[in-house]
């Protein structure tokens, strides 16, 4: 039986805050999207770190912390990280290459860390590695077997792009080898390192999938993966033609939050320093002038504003010069599962 996907509308009162506590990594991925000059080539102190998990607190509302890099488990403090999260009611959340540094699995639980999310781009060391760096396959899953083991609740995160969408079936037999029941597909974005090497769907880019190539591909797929009782999450890309474009600055809370005080709410402007807000003096300030909220206003046919202006080269056009497909924003998510 196929599992038909559903469309999750932005939530009212829900704050999500996507926390880089430090740009460093031990891995170059080819695609990585940290932009240093950007967003600071600084390690926060756990002091500084704490202050902005406060800075961010509602207890009115229902609010996730993510944390990020770099690898976020490099930085010494990520478990009392963790930790302070969850005392301010936070669910909380890692995204983690799979290396683990500084004993983590044994210095936080799974009473305190909600989610333990592992980055794959293949079901196997010949599709992965080329991508994320030899050896990364193995050391990767032999982490998600530990945590997975020790009772964490252990997510896959797949950035899917030309390089590995007719790999996408496979990952169902990977997830169920490993005991992963939730796996998120992820749109490449042209931010960092790809932006620099190209994805133009009508050039020979080597990133971005076409429109066309997308919806044969990933709804279907996620549907058979799901059908192994994995509940699938992929971003919704292209809207139905019935369907209304909302961005989620408008409507919804998202903070992502870099080591050097830029505060964006659209993830598509992070090579640009046009973010909404700066933290400073340990208060978060709204910034005056031309910055990202100016432009979610706006209304036209292609849907998202920010992907016209700096990703314009993955939009498809019919000879009549209408949009071949309306893009969504790029937070609003599909689900598919029991």
């Amino acid at each position: 039986m196929t599992i038909r996907p559903r469309t999750v509308g932005f939530l009212p009162g829900e704050r999500n805050v996507f926390f880089h506590i430090l740009t460093g990594c031990n891995l170059s991925c080819a695609h990585c999207y940290i932009n240093k000059e950007q967003h600071g080539a600084n390690t926060l102190t756990d002091e500084t770190m704490h202050e902005w998990i406060d800075l961010f607190t509602d207890p009115r509302k229902k609010s996730n912390m993510i944390f990020l890099g770099g690898e976020p488990t490099m930085h010494k403090g990520l478990a009392a990280g963790i930790e302070h999260a969850k005392k301010n009611d936070f669910v909380v959340t890692v995204d983690t290459n799979g290396f683990l540094f500084n004993d983590i699995l044994a210095k936080t639980s799974p009473d305190l860390l909600d989610y333990l999310s592992f980055s794959l781009d293949g079901p196997s060391a010949e599709i992965n590695d080329p991508i994320r760096g030899k050896g990364v396959f193995d050391v990767c899953t032999e982490n998600i077997r530990r945590a997975v083991g020790l009772g964490y609740k252990v997510s896959v995160i797949y950035t899917l792009s030309r390089k590995n969408i007719d790999h996408l079936h496979k990952m169902a037999e990977l997830l169920m080898t490993l005991g992963v029941k939730k796996f998120f597909i992820q749109v490449i974005g042209l931010r960092g390192n790809s932006a620099q090497s190209g994805g133009d769907v009508n050039d020979d880019g080597e990133w971005q999938v076409s429109s066309q190539r997308w919806l044969d591909i990933v709804p279907k797929t996620a549907s058979k993966i799901a059908e192994y009782g994995i509940h699938v999450t992929y971003p919704k890309v292209f809207l139905e033609e019935e369907e209304q474009f909302q961005c989620a600055g408008l409507v919804a809370e998202n903070y992502f939050v870099f080591p050097n005080g830029r505060v964006y709410q659209c993830p598509l402007c992070e090579d640009h320093p046009i973010h909404a807000y700066t933290i400073k003096d340990g208060k978060l300030v709204r910034r005056e002038g031309l910055t990202e909220q100016k432009f979610f206003t706006l209304d036209i046919p292609e849907g998202c504003v920010m992907n016209k202006l700096l990703q314009p080269g993955n939009i498809e056009y019919l000879p009549s010069g209408k949009p071949k497909n309306r893009i969504s924003c790029c937070l609003l998510k599909q689900e598919v599962g029991w």
